[in-house]
């Protein structure tokens, strides 16, 4: 895969991760669980990419793996720090990974289990400035009180507990908590998936204004595609660890090129009750990471597989200015897309 002409904020090469299967009373590693199988991609700064796919495809650990919450079996995350250098942060230790943890922060998926029930706001959204030497308690009060009108949070809810907010507002203090150290590239891992659909747009709306008025960069994780074609400028798809199709929103919605995404397009609602629903059932299960099948991944389930399909795995390929698919008939087969209206 190539990357544009500038260096991008962040580029990721050929990554892995590999969970061992092991059994016995020695624990024998008799296989492994291949959650990121070759996976490459590139971030622009200030953009919005998202990593769609069915659960267990491996966009969560990825995720976790560009900032380093999981450490990459192999492979490259080339992050360009602020002076403009470029670090591969597979290779680095915990030591020489601290100064650069404050650049890359995490909002996580579910608001009840990721804030501790025994910390108020003050220590919730003040624990990363204490962690990385703001030890003085007034400029810490001041600058969690601005974190939190910045979220749309009164600042004299700074001593409640979480258990006296609903998930939407659980969800803006853990927003403000990855924005205390001010950061450049946030990892959203499905931030609103478990929230209201009503107080999702909210929080979908206060992601984007965050983003134009800071410069922030997101790596979207989500599997719900209607969320995802308002907030990303453009779409990564995954299936069983392996990336399978990434292009600018408008072009993947419009004409998918892979099987798999159009396949998740037509699963798509709309909101006519006149319209015949597309969903369509595809044949088969989803296989398993630590036993994927030859050739491509997808092929026991596609309607277009052919023996190729199922003797060689396809490539990564660019087949138009920045539309990437891996397919071998990509050229010749026509999918239907969905209207972004």
């Amino acid at each position: 895969m190539t990357s544009p002409d500038r260096t991008p904020l962040l580029e990721v090469r050929n990554l892995h991760k590999y969970f061992p299967i092991q059994k016995g009373f020695f624990k024998k590693t008799i296989g492994n669980v291949r959650a990121v199988d070759d996976v490459s991609f590139f971030v622009e700064e200030g953009e919005t990419l998202g990593l769609v796919g069915e659960s267990g495809c491996g966009k969560t650990t990825t995720s976790r793996c560009v900032v380093r919450a999981l450490a990459p079996s192999s492979g490259q995350v080339l992050y360009r720090t602020g002076d403009g250098q470029v670090v591969d942060l597979a290779k680095l230790d915990r030591t020489a990974l601290r100064p650069l943890r404050p650049q890359m922060q995490m909002i996580f998926q579910d608001p009840y289990s990721s804030l501790n029930p025994r910390m108020n706001l003050f220590e919730i959204v003040g624990e990363p400035l204490l962690v990385n030497g703001l030890a003085n308690r007034k400029q810490r009060t001041d600058q969690v009180a601005e974190l939190l009108q910045l979220v749309g949070m009164r600042p004299e809810y700074m001593q409640r507990f979480p258990h006296a907010f609903s998930g939407g507002q659980r969800q803006r203090i853990g927003i403000a908590r990855a924005l205390s150290v001010h950061p450049r590239l946030v990892v959203a891992d499905e931030p609103v998936s478990a929230l209201d659909v009503s107080v999702q747009a909210q929080i979908l709306n206060l992601l984007l204004d965050l983003q134009k008025r800071l410069n922030l960069t997101y790596i979207f994780v989500a599997h719900n595609l209607g969320v995802v074609k308002h907030i990303c400028d453009r779409v990564a798809v995954m299936y069983v660890g392996k990336l399978v199709e990434m292009a600018r929103t408008s072009e993947l919605f419009h004409q998918p090129r892979h099987p798999y995404t159009a396949a998740l397009m037509a699963a798509v609602p709309v909101a006519d009750p006149r319209v015949q629903s597309g969903d369509v059932e595809l044949k088969g299960e989803v296989p398993s990471p630590a036993n994927p099948p030859s050739g491509c991944y997808f092929h026991p389930r596609c309607a277009y597989a052919e023996e190729v399909c199922r003797t060689q795995p396809p490539g990564f390929r660019e087949i138009s200015p920045g539309h990437f698919v891996a397919c071998h008939r990509a050229e010749e087969i026509k999918l239907p897309g969905i209207s972004l209206e």
